[in-house]
């Protein structure tokens, strides 16, 4: 699969083509829709399914200097309103901050980050690090093999965990019986 089917299937689903046309007016630098939203449509596409079929969230990802939560918030809110007709999940993050957060929530240390696409690059597999940016540039650094073989793998960065990996890809294999799990 090269980026050009990458993008023809992850576009048939109609959130992923509305949140990316609102992106620019969320006026978030650096703004990417990430993850699921993205590989899952294309499963769903791959497997005959409809396009939104499966999917639990659209994340969007953005980065922002100001760290402070209560700028993080009135961008959520912000997408919150914007999104409320859409019918689905949008989660918007900044990663800018992740680092504040995660070793509470994930019980690990996470470095910060200095672009949004370095929070894609720390995925749990390689089939979910694809983001599209408003602009239609798309970032999938380990290309799209696994999105197109419904394969996961492990990522093997600093903080993978295992147990969420397996949490994950259990629900995906519920969902998509197609996925194939494999070792690193």
């Amino acid at each position: 699969m090269d980026e050009a089917r990458f993008t023809e299937l992850a576009l048939t689903n109609a959130a992923n083509r509305a949140i990316l046309a609102a992106l620019p007016e969320l006026g978030l630098a650096d703004s990417w829709l990430v993850s699921g939203s993205l590989f899952q449509t294309v499963w769903n596409a791959l497997t005959g399914r409809v396009p939104g079929y499966g999917i639990k969230d659209y994340d969007i990802f953005y980065f922002d200097p100001d760290t402070s939560w209560e700028a993080e918030d009135r961008a959520i809110r912000r997408g919150q309103e914007m999104f409320a007709d859409l019918g689905a999940e949008v989660e918007i993050r900044n990663q800018a901050r992740v680092h504040l957060w995660y070793e509470e929530k994930f019980g690990r240390p996470y470095p910060p980050l200095a672009r949004s696409t370095e929070g894609i690059d720390r995925f749990l597999a390689p089939a979910c690090m694809v983001g599209i940016s408003a602009s239609g540039e798309i970032y999938a650094p380990k290309g799209f093999g696994d999105v197109e073989d419904m394969v996961i793998r492990p990522n093997p960065v600093a903080n993978f965990d295992a147990d969420e990996l397996a949490r994950k890809a259990a629900r995906w294999k519920e969902k998509w019986p197609e996925v194939r799990l494999v070792e690193g």
